[in-house]
């Protein structure tokens, strides 16, 4: 991977950032308009057009814009990203909407998972390593333009239904015990190269699993990653009294 310049990681930055913000592309007078950048529209797309060439920019279809690569988002999710605490108060609703269900296996996880896809808008899944899945929030991944298309959303769809073709997806974490992130290709699976998935493991008790959030190839990591971490924690803490 090539190295980027100052400038060049300040441009993909605020790129991605609009990418995630507003699912368009994102061109050359609005990064200068909304990003007080300080250069010329032409200077910005001489650095575009070296983003591009370095595989960091792509330009979808007949668009004036640009859009980060699998590359580009994951370059911005290494380095780039800025990570939103959960509030506090938040956190508190979410902690006691499962501690309620702590007694029952199969309530506490779908209940973790009905949590998790409120807190971040998207779909929430959990699997674990007997077979069981539970998920929450399809209606939410509707709302998002990139599952408009039919394919998409019935190969999301079809994924959920089929636990062996969900472990596939999730066996290209990345992160070991952490957060992990998988980006579109990387789930290498037909018409999902316009997902996001952010993952994690966790035990609890006898049990043994993965919490998953799914949406958009533009959703906004560094408000999921602490989601999908505090969950993962209060299963950890609150799990395993059955």
């Amino acid at each position: 991977m090539e190295e980027l310049t100052p400038r060049q990681i300040v441009i993909l930055k605020a790129i991605v950032d609009d990418y995630i913000d507003k699912a368009k592309p994102v061109g050359s007078e609005d990064l200068v308009e909304n990003h007080n950048l300080k250069v010329s529209p032409a200077t910005v797309r001489n650095e575009m057009a070296e983003l591009m060439r370095k595989g960091f920019l792509g330009v979808p279809h007949i668009s004036a814009g640009r859009v980060p690569t699998t590359v580009g988002m994951r370059y911005y999710i290494q380095n780039l990203m800025d990570e939103r605490d959960v509030p506090v108060l938040q956190e508190v609703a979410m902690k006691q909407r499962i501690w309620q269900n702590r007694y029952e296996a199969d309530k506490f996880l779908r209940q973790a998972a009905l949590t998790l896809s409120e807190a971040s808008g998207l779909l929430s899944v959990i699997d674990t390593d007997d077979g069981r899945m539970y998920y929450a929030g399809t209606v939410n991944i509707l709302e998002h333009p990139e599952f408009f298309d039919i394919d998409s959303a019935k190969a999301l769809f079809g994924v959920l239904d089929d636990f062996d073709a969900f472990r596939t997806i999730t066996a290209h974490a990345r992160g070991g015990n952490d957060v992990s992130v998988i980006i579109g290709p990387e789930m290498e699976m037909p018409h999902l190269d316009i997902a996001g998935m952010v993952t994690a493991n966790f035990s609890c008790g006898n049990t043994v699993g993965r919490l998953s959030v799914v949406g958009p190839f533009r959703m906004p990591y560094g408000k999921i990653i602490p989601e999908i971490r505090f969950v993962r924690n209060l299963l950890c803490e609150l799990g395993g009294g059955w």
